[in-house]
């Protein structure tokens, strides 16, 4: 059997790296490929993550580098096709909700090549949002969706799915035609982030980043922003700057800054308005940035995976986002949703300084075995 996963930005690699390990269990009978679409092609965005992932070199790589949302898309669509003809493949595996996984699920569909979509079924009931566009548009093409919460397996139970796995038992449902399924999969597997975060924990103690940057542990704020409407016009970025600056009168702030980001920042020449307390280093790899997060005492973020991995750690997450894709995060974990409004998250922020932080727990499968209950179901449909 021959598998090809695709990752196109950041957090792909961290979905794929537990999925390749778990498919190297089955080699010779099964062969996984890793396809790279260069959507994220800034070397400390992509490279340094497949080496601190220890993934091997991608097998394919698509070049499709920047661009509009509708380039970049049919720029991926192009070069998926010709590899999927050349080396017609039995699965294709997208993941999360990039245009690399709508474009790469879209080529696959339509050539009759089943698609099996991880992180399948969350919902921010925001189309305004490109991800919502790719998360919704991907389930309803794919055969098999593989679910982190339960919130995903309600959405697409609303949304027509009617076969559904919970992780131990198949309620319903027959394979149909060399693995593809007439009747779409939905399984409740738990989450691959959490997966390659378990795996490389006991990494963390390697990283001098602390040191590096010289901080205190527990006594830093880290932060993360890079969705347009945070970052992309002055006036938002104006009062990106005014939060970062009170808060960094408070604690020490290290801003890894996303290309998207530190692009904006050049183009009306706010870096310098950064304060002295705010750290605006590199984006910074998948060790060190672990390293950061649990030895944190507050994240602030607009990122998704970010809500997830906090909720793991126990750490104290602020998103800055009317909504999330990821409930769970709130109902069990550690994240709080603050919206957009900058002052208001500026006083979520203080409450958690002076000691009110939420507590939370780590929600159900998030055990590290999601890869594994992936291929298990995969072996099961075809025959492996």
């Amino acid at each position: 059997m021959k598998i090809i996963s695709v990752a196109g930005a950041r957090p792909n690699f961290m979905k794929i790296a537990p999925l390749h390990k778990a498919f190297l269990k089955h080699a010779p009978r099964v062969r996984h490929l890793i396809c790279h679409t260069g959507q994220h092609y800034d070397a400390n965005m992509s490279e340094v993550f497949f080496r601190d992932l220890e993934l091997p070199k991608p097998d394919f790589y698509l070049g499709a580098e920047g661009g509009s949302h509708a380039g970049q898309t049919a720029k991926i669509m192009t070069a998926m096709e010709s590899i999927l003809l050349r080396e017609k493949p039995d699965l294709v595996i997208v993941v999360g909700d990039v245009n690399s996984t709508l474009a790469c699920g879209l080529v696959a569909a339509k050539m009759d090549i089943p698609v099996a979509h991880v992180e399948a079924g969350l919902r921010s009931f925001d189309r305004t949002m490109p991800e919502e566009i790719n998360r919704r548009l991907t389930d309803a093409l794919s055969s098999y969706m593989f679910v982190t919460e339960p919130s995903g397996m309600r959405n697409l139970k609303k949304e027509g799915v009617s076969h559904f796995l919970d992780g131990r038992r198949d309620t319903g449902g027959e394979k149909s035609r060399g693995g593809g399924r007439e009747i779409p999969l939905a399984a409740l597997v738990g989450n691959v982030m959490i997966d390659c975060l378990i795996g490389f924990l006991p990494k963390i103690g390697k990283s001098k980043i602390l040191r590096t940057l010289r901080l205190d542990l527990g006594r830093y704020i880290l932060v993360t922003f890079h969705r347009p409407n945070n970052v992309d016009s002055e006036e938002s970025l104006r009062e990106l700057i005014s939060f970062l600056n009170a808060l960094g009168e408070k604690r020490t702030i290290v801003f890894p800054v996303h290309p998207r980001t530190r692009l904006n920042l050049g183009k009306y020449g706010l870096e310098e308005k950064l304060g002295t307390r705010v750290i605006a280093c590199e984006p910074i790899g998948y060790i060190d940035f672990l390293a950061l997060e649990t030895s944190a005492e507050l994240v602030i973020t607009d990122s998704g995976g970010i809500q997830e991995e906090t909720t793991f750690l126990g750490v104290p997450c602020l998103t800055v986002r009317d909504n999330t894709e990821r409930p769970i995060t709130i109902r069990l974990g550690t994240n709080q949703l603050v919206g957009t409004d900058l002052r208001r998250a500026e006083k979520a922020a203080f409450r958690v300084l002076e000691g009110r932080r939420k507590e939370g727990k780590i929600p159900p499968l998030w055990d590290g075995r999601a890869a594994e209950r992936i291929v298990a179901v995969l072996s099961r449909a075809f025959g492996i």
